[in-house]
């Protein structure tokens, strides 16, 4: 089926906040003298569950010093917040990663309608957006506010795709996360992966094209592709 419109995911595939989600997260096992690897947190991209980073930090710590880890469960919301606060300083001066304006220049051109479908909330991903000037770029924005479950699950992807009034199979999604892939997947869309600087760290599952950025594609490019 011909392409009718794109949906972009966004962290990491738009903006690469994924590297301060986790390096934030690094940080503060770093202050209890553990690590946590690329590969535990490969569970979380793309999605807001199936990894609890603060857990995993208590299970590491029990096995070194069972005291230290009671103390870090008591300071669970505490350690959330200082987190948080290290995550958005990391994040604020990212920009938009190569390829995502012209791509977005091209589709407003040929009147082609693009959608964000992100498990991120709708006050982080609204925001980005619009500090970075392209909320006006897109039709609709579907978020972790809108649907009960998020990425791996394909619920995004088909509210997206039925805000557009579209098939899903019409839709060509853009991801950079295992778990956005297999949503793609799992709601009839067609898929181009570009790993970004985490997620190429990490095994991705098959997509229809994989690309090392967007800048190494265009429009009409996609179209001849899926078209």
């Amino acid at each position: 089926m011909p392409i009718h419109a794109l949906i972009f995911d966004f962290d990491g595939l738009m903006v690469d906040t994924e590297t301060p989600a986790l390096q934030s997260w690094q940080e503060i096992y770093a202050e209890y003298g553990v690590t946590l690897s690329v590969h535990d947190w490969a569970a979380t991209l793309g999605a807001n569950a199936g990894f609890d980073a603060h857990a995993h930090l208590v299970c590491l710590l029990r096995k070194r010093d069972p005291l230290l880890a009671e103390r870090v469960i008591t300071e669970r919301t505490a350690i959330l917040a200082r987190r948080q606060a290290r995550k958005d300083v990391l994040s604020a001066d990212q920009p938009l990663l190569p390829g995502v304006a012209e791509l977005l220049a091209e589709a407003r051109a040929a009147s082609l309608p693009c959608a964000v479908a992100s498990s991120s909330s709708r006050r982080w991903v609204e925001g980005w957006l619009r500090r970075l000037d392209v909320y006006h770029a897109f039709a609709t924005v579907v978020t972790a506010d809108d649907v009960v479950a998020t990425k791996p699950a394909p619920d995004l992807f088909l509210t997206a795709a039925a805000r557009l009034g579209l098939p899903p199979a019409a839709c060509l999604v853009l991801e950079d996360s295992p778990n956005g892939i297999r949503a793609a997947r799992a709601a009839g869309c067609p898929v181009v992966a570009i790993p970004g600087a985490i997620s190429r760290q990490v095994p991705l599952p098959p997509a229809d094209l994989t690309l090392p950025s967007l800048a190494h594609t265009s429009l009409a490019a996609l179209r001849q592709r899926f078209g």
